[in-house]
């Protein structure tokens, strides 16, 4: 069983990466947020988990433990494959997914593409008191409440929700005690470079 792989990257793509490890070549699926992580760097160290199937062995990594305690629980719920649960990692943060998890915030879970009500209420029943076990990432505690609100104003004002997301955490990540109208200010001049 590969529950590691450390070694250099021979390609990356947002979900794919062949990352060479002492001269065998291993094709990992990779979560969006993962790919962030590696991009720009020779070599990279994923967690590991392997799928495997009748017909197939697939390797899933990640470049924090957490996210991969998260994508196992994920897959742990009916109607979660492997692809779904990447996704949903791909779309949310694993911080953020626990916080949404744990507060039944719906609306936040549908937002990320391809899950719907029923599968988000599923999420919520099945893994509420499961999440509790998943280590934040980092170590760095983003004030949630901040964050949603100043990429509600943004997205208001016509900016795309994703990237809108992406400005808003890398600055909080930065400068976690920001207010939120500095927040808001400082993403407005980076979306407008």
């Amino acid at each position: 069983m590969i529950g590691y792989l450390n070694g250099k990257i021979l390609s990356a793509k947002p979900t794919k990466i062949l990352l060479d490890v002492n001269g065998v070549g291993y094709l990992v699926n990779i979560s969006i947020n993962t790919f962030e992580k590696i991009t720009g760097k020779e070599s990279a160290s994923l967690f590991i988990h392997m799928s495997v199937k009748e017909d197939s062995i697939t390797l899933f990594g990640f470049s924090e433990e957490s996210e991969k305690e998260m994508f196992e629980l994920l897959i742990s719920v009916n109607g979660i494959g492997p692809k779904i649960a990447l996704s949903i990692l791909s779309g949310i943060k694993t911080d953020e997914l626990k916080r949404a998890i744990q507060s039944a915030d719906y609306s936040r879970i549908i937002a990320v593409p391809g899950i719907g009500r029923k599968t988000a209420e599923r999420l919520v029943l099945e893994l509420r008191s499961k999440v509790e076990m998943i280590s934040e990432e980092g170590g760095i505690e983003i004030p949630f409440n901040i964050k949603n609100e100043a990429v509600a104003a943004l997205t208001t004002l016509g900016y795309n929700s994703k990237l809108a997301e992406k400005v808003v955490r890398d600055i909080l990540v930065e400068e976690p005690n920001s207010a939120l109208e500095d927040l808001i200010k400082k993403s407005l001049s980076i979306l407008n470079r």
